[in-house]
């Protein structure tokens, strides 16, 4: 029998009822049974009702932000006090519990509820509202309200809805807000007296006059093996060599643990690790998610400015200051530029549906995740809540949410198109390649100006560019008769498409109108009049069944003013280019002609040339110009000398097409990146009344929270968003949730609970804190030393309350079974990083370079990505429709929401992934190769090697026993077995050490 932790498995290798290889068949198929009994109900729940209070917390958000402002807009009309259809009732909790005539509408957990049939409109006899189906993405909101759970904070009909007739329990008032513990400012405590010298750190006397308080006593430390494994995957998510444990197990250095600390602490791999948590924090995804999932070649530039900001330990505040308004903070340095734009991606890393068409819901949509994700990841706050009413149970006014949404809706984030994209910036380039770039780039510049110049020339020879190919297709002016003014040289008023695209046009090009702007668009002819006198007017245009059937071409002449209408479908009369629309008198100097869209039907406008020519006796008697161009044989010099130069220009353009192409290849590249930037017009918006964008309230004028700002905030300049004072508002010391904040995410990723367990919720319905004076002691520390992270981190591991053992105590559990007190240490579960990570360092297949792009080139959407790297699992592609199978497996974070925390289930299919998956079977199979390659004289010596690899302790005796009779015994009980056999078993012994709770456990 192998024992691990609370799991035991047996081996068997007795012939009782099997005999040869398949008594061992036999054996291998009892062990992975009880591997997966054991590994299926000896997890200790330690996290689950952590888990449920997580999930109650994300339904009763959605129940803010989506659900009750959609009933409210849709449904209590007809389901509310007066009026029940159905005898359904939906303004109150009660009335949805136990439903109408029909049943309950909302059994919690139920996907398939009444109430979600109804609104997806599966049943074509009842769909509701009647009036149209919801929106998708509200539909979605309400399916994970009630798989989520179905949190319903109205107690009765007085706090049913925002309705007008309805009494509604008010939220709480600023004044009432600021006595709320979180809104309080921070302080540092005084240090109890406790009267004892089990503290080593400040903190240790906070939790220890808890413990006095509730006659519990703090357990023992860890022996140095379990303190040392706990260390290297808290601080840098891998498992420490047997080398490292021999080394510290053999330093008699008092400072041996510090020092390590210390080690740990300045390694790349604890940027690598706590990246990683921020970038849960802050929903990091490498896809939009939303609509047509696009992806974001670009986000691994952001993951790897988290990933060196914790490695570099940049201030907190310095951090947080960058990713809200980098774009917008003084340097001379352009690395530090560089930094400071790359962390703004931060902003526009949400899901977010750009296919949307209504451009200003989509804007609205960014700004409320934005805001939605700053609230909880950097303040404790759902400010999300406060997009639809006043916050129904903090002191945040709709007023306060609009004046915060003004700023962010003054930041260029979205490039709108039919699928519109987020904003990207050039990244600055070094001094040295920024001189060549700029030189060459302005001798780039100066080809292109002559590239235009010579192609300009090239079309009023009778040249014409057709894609790469040079063709002779319009009509020079100068051969036409008359007096003659192209497109080119009029005035345009509204929007003209330039086009060569069918027959034979005067001069460079013709335009036309788009068939947009009817009665907008006008082109302006000023011809000048050499002589006053009576004269002809042409227009030119080419004929097709796509254009208008009556074009208005108007002529201001000495008697008034005239309208002529032109079938743009008829081919012109006079040499298939030109029309004549009357005779008409005009003085000497400019004459107007003015060609229009105004009530123009039948496809689009065309404007080309007018041409004017003189009336003479002759031309009065035929009444009708036979041909305006004038022949090639009078013309045969002129069109000589025009082929000459033509072929001049062609060579030229060629040249400089080349030389253009040569030089772009040559250019510096210049890196892009997701980034934001001020819009040009900075404004404040109008509260949207219910969160419907296009139901405008009162003009809010930019500015912070209320409940959490203080006397001396600077006003936003007109001029600007007001996100770099935003920035300087969250970042202050002054802020009292900023540092409380944080000091309890570190706490929780350290300890495995929050002292405030609701990470992301430091408002009314989250959880209070266990320990407040130990909270805010952190906090002002925290500030004090430079809003340094490493310096917090130490000051927790180095503490004897992180060192304690995680044994549990039958009369402290009695007092406090959840161990909120921390008079143990709780015991900690890997992570899916840590699992797949350790996996590949002990095969030594672990790719550990440091950051760069990790998405396989040429990758254009997500779905069927295939996930092959054997880089660290913080550089693993994160799509928020496709993740790799071992992160859904072990609780990975949910890329599509804000999530400072994570779930820790313990089901069945995880045991069935440790025992039966590929990656698991070609890992351990490498490990064994590895192993076995290794210069160990004995199989006791590999069995041991083996175990302080995987688990960091060495096996007891009776461990070593059975594994040493596994990996040498052969099915007929022999211990002679070939190389390949030898791997085999060795690689079963690693399947069977990764599968037991002392790997997946920090103890």
């Amino acid at each position: 029998m192998i024992v691990h932790g609370s799991c035991r498995f047996r081996f068997d290798h007795s012939s009782s009822g099997r005999r040869g290889s398949d008594g061992f068949a036999f054996a291998r198929r009892i062990v992975w049974v009880m591997l997966l009994i054991g590994f299926a109900i000896c997890s200790p729940v330690i996290s689950s009702l952590a888990f449920a209070e997580e999930s109650r917390e994300r339904s009763l958000e959605l129940f803010e932000k989506h659900v009750r402002p959609t009933l409210v807009e849709h449904c209590v009309r007809c389901h509310g006090p007066k009026k029940q259809k159905g005898g359904l009732r939906l303004d109150i909790r009660e009335g949805w519990e136990e439903g109408g005539d029909s049943g309950p509408a909302v059994v919690a957990g139920d996907p398939e509820s009444l109430l979600l049939q109804v609104i997806r409109y599966d049943d074509l006899s009842l769909e509701m509202p009647p009036k149209g189906k919801l929106p998708d993405a509200t539909i979605a909101a309400f399916e994970q309200w009630v798989v989520s759970g179905a949190a319903d904070p109205r107690e009765s009909s007085m706090d049913s809805s925002d309705l007008p007739t309805s009494d509604a329990v008010k939220p709480p008032t600023l004044e009432e807000g600021r006595e709320f513990w979180a809104f309080q400012p921070v302080v540092q405590p005084a240090l109890p007296d406790t009267g004892e010298s089990w503290a080593v750190k400040d903190l240790d006397r906070f939790v220890f006059a808890r413990l006095q308080e509730h006659g519990l006593t703090p357990n023992p430390d860890a022996e140095r093996i379990v303190l040392l494994r706990r260390l290297y995957f808290d601080l840098i998510g891998l498992p420490p060599t047997t080398e490292q444990v021999d080394a510290f197990l053999n330093d008699p250095s008092e400072n041996a643990y510090e020092d390590l600390v210390d080690r740990l602490l300045s390694s790349q791999h604890f940027g690598e690790r706590w990246g990683r948590h921020w970038l849960d924090v802050v929903r990091f995804a490498e896809s939009s998610g939303g609509g047509r999932t696009l992806l974001f070649p670009n986000a691994w530039r952001y993951r790897d400015y988290v990933i060196d900001s914790f490695f570099q330990d940049v201030p907190y505040d310095q951090f947080l200051r960058q990713q809200i308004a980098g774009d917008l903070l003084p340097t001379d340095d352009w690395e530090q530029k560089a930094r400071n734009l790359t962390a703004t991606a931060f902003l526009l890393l949400g899901p977010i549906n750009y296919e949307m068409q209504d451009k200003d819901i989509l804007e609205m949509d960014i700004v409320d995740e934005q805001l939605d994700t700053i609230g909880k990841a950097m303040m404790g706050m759902t400010i999300g809540c406060a997009r639809c009413h006043d916050h129904k149970f903090d002191p945040i006014p709709a007023a306060d949410y609009y004046a915060m949404a003004g700023i962010f809706k003054s930041t260029q984030s979205v490039i709108h198109s039919n699928v519109s994209k987020w904003n990207m910036m050039d990244l600055p380039l070094a001094p040295s390649e920024a001189e060549n770039f700029e030189e060459q780039s302005t001798k780039l510049a100066r080809l292109e100006g002559e590239l235009k110049s010579a192609k300009q020339a090239f079309a009023e020879v009778g040249g014409s560019l057709d894609g790469s190919s040079i063709q002779s297709k319009s009509l020079p002016a100068d051969r036409l008769d008359g007096i003659v003014m192209d497109d080119v040289d009029a005035e345009r008023i509204g929007d003209w498409v330039q086009s060569t695209s069918i027959g034979v046009f005067v001069g460079r090009h013709y335009i036309h109108d788009a068939e947009q702007g009817r009665g907008a668009k006008r082109v302006i002819y000023r011809p000048v009049i050499d002589a006053a006198g009576r004269y002809r007017v042409f227009v030119s245009y080419t004929a097709s069944n796509n254009r208008a059937t009556n074009t208005q071409v108007q002529v201001r002449h000495v008697d008034g003013q005239e309208s002529v209408r032109v079938n743009q479908r008829n081919r012109p009369s006079i040499d298939g280019l030109l029309e004549p629309i009357g005779e008409f008198q005009f003085e000497q100097g400019p004459a107007e002609i003015v060609i229009s869209n105004d009530g123009a039907s039948g496809g689009v406008v065309i404007a080309d040339a007018i041409v004017l020519l003189p009336v003479t006796d002759a031309e009065e008697t035929d009444g009708q110009a036979s041909s305006l161009v004038r022949s090639e044989s009078d013309a045969s010099d002129e069109a000589q000398a025009s082929k000459v130069l033509r072929d001049r220009l062609r060579s030229e353009i060629k040249e400089l097409e080349t030389k253009i192409k040569g030089l772009k290849k040559r250019l510096p590249k210049r890196a892009a990146v997701m980034a934001t930037k001020d819009a040009a017009s900075p404004k404040d918006i109008h509260i949207a009344i219910r969160g419907q964008t296009h139901q405008l309230g009162d003009l809010v004028p930019r500015g912070m929270m209320q409940v959490a700002s203080w006397d001396s905030l600077p006003p936003i300049p007109t001029a600007e968003s007001g996100r770099r004072q935003f920035a300087e508002w969250i970042s202050s010391p002054q802020h009292p949730l900023t540092s409380r904040v944080m000091a309890n995410r570190v706490w929780y990723w350290l300890m495995g609970r929050g002292i405030v367990s609701s990470v992301d919720n430091f408002g009314s319905m989250g959880q209070s804190p266990t320990h407040p004076l130990l909270l805010d002691h952190l906090a002002s520390k925290f500030v004090e030393r430079g809003w340094s992270i490493k310096a917090l981190i130490r000051e927790i591991v180095l503490s004897r309350t992180y060192r304690m053992t995680s044994a549990a105590t039958p009369e402290s559990v009695a007092v406090d079974p959840e161990n909120q007190l921390f008079w143990r240490s709780d015991r900690k579960r890997l992570r899916a990083e840590d699992i797949r990570d350790s996996l590949l360092f002990v095969s030594g297949d672990l790719d550990t370079r440091y950051g760069g792009s990790n998405i396989r080139p040429g990758t254009k959407i997500e779905y069927g990505y295939r996930f092959t790297s054997k880089r660290r699992s913080v550089y693993m592609p994160v799509f928020r429709n496709t993740l790799p199978e071992i992160f859904e497996v072990f609780d990975f974070a949910d890329p599509n929401t804000q999530a400072g925390s994570r779930g820790a289930s313990a089901v069945a299919s995880q045991a069935l992934w440790m025992m039966n998956h590929p990656m698991m079977m070609e890992q351990s199979e490498k490990a064994a190769t590895r192993l076995l390659g290794q210069s160990l004289v004995s199989d006791e010596d590999r069995v041991r090697h083996a175990y302080m690899q995987v688990v960091s302790r060495p096996p007891t005796e009776r461990e070593l026993d059975v594994a040493i009779s596994l990996v040498t015994s052969s099915s007929d009980g022999s211990t002679d077995i070939s190389s390949d056999v030898a791997v085999s078993r060795y690689a079963m012994l690693y399947r069977v050490l990764f599968q037991c709770l002392d790997f997946r456990y920090l103890n």
